[in-house]
């Protein structure tokens, strides 16, 4: 069985003081299941200090396609490794949508993430229009075949997130989600972790996670209010 992961994309959010509150809470409250956060890259120290030992796991937002270089203001895959990360989010749809990060660079940075130890946890989705135009399987596919082109898939962690869904409250429903989930699990097989992302809360955690696709959620808003984030990680070791 696919061991569940719920990883939370704290996105540009935190302090010092806020992030120990965060961590000391859910260290205390996460329970049987994985759980990642994924940080801004100034507190990966701070993050690394307080969850070594525990049963959480960390992770980055993003990370360069190169290896080293002049790349001014970049953060490469070999320095996440040093702060232990074990998961890096790559192909966000804001890396996507706002800073127009291409398919192919998406492909690329999966790559460098591999090349350094660390699991991709690798995002595609489809914006509103794409859905109207009927068009969800070929836009991710279209994300997913970047990767699939250049490497095996391997340990990497997969996550839907409908464009549409994220920050907007509106959130496929189960069964929208669990029929791209199926769609994707076909083109990676019974192995990888697929996860959902958007808008995820516990009012319909429960019930995406009852999915037989779905192992697990990537988590935004929720994941920095920590009685939602518990309540979330519970939900998903629950389906077990």
């Amino acid at each position: 069985m696919r061991a569940r992961l719920v990883a939370g994309n704290w996105k540009m959010h935190g302090s010092l003081a806020a992030n120990r509150a965060l961590l000391d809470a859910i260290v205390a409250g996460v329970k049987g299941v994985e759980c990642a956060v994924c940080v801004p890259f100034p507190y990966l120290a701070q993050v690394a200090e307080r969850l070594q030992g525990t049963q959480l796991v960390w992770g980055a937002q993003n990370l360069s396609e190169h290896a080293s270089g002049a790349h001014t203001g970049e953060v490469s895959a070999a320095m996440l490794a040093e702060f232990g990360c074990r998961y890096a989010l790559v192909g966000h749809s804001e890396r996507r949508q706002v800073y127009g990060e291409t398919d192919a660079q998406a492909a690329a940075k999966f790559v460098a993430a591999q090349g350094a130890g660390i699991k991709p946890i690798f995002c595609v989705g489809e914006t509103l229009e794409e859905r109207d135009a009927g068009r969800t399987e070929t836009v991710v596919a279209r994300q997913l075949d970047a990767v699939l082109g250049r490497c095996t898939f391997g340990d990497a962690v997969l996550a839907y997130e409908p464009v549409w869904a994220i920050g907007t409250g509106r959130t496929a429903t189960p069964e929208q989600a669990q029929a791209v989930h199926a769609f994707l699990r076909k083109r990676v097989g019974e192995a990888t972790r697929i996860l959902y992302g958007g808008s995820v809360k516990p009012d319909n955690a429960a019930a995406i996670f009852a999915m037989p696709d779905v192992d697990g959620g990537l988590i935004g808003g929720a994941a920095l209010k920590a009685r939602d984030f518990i309540a979330i990680c519970e939900m998903a070791r629950r389906k077990d």
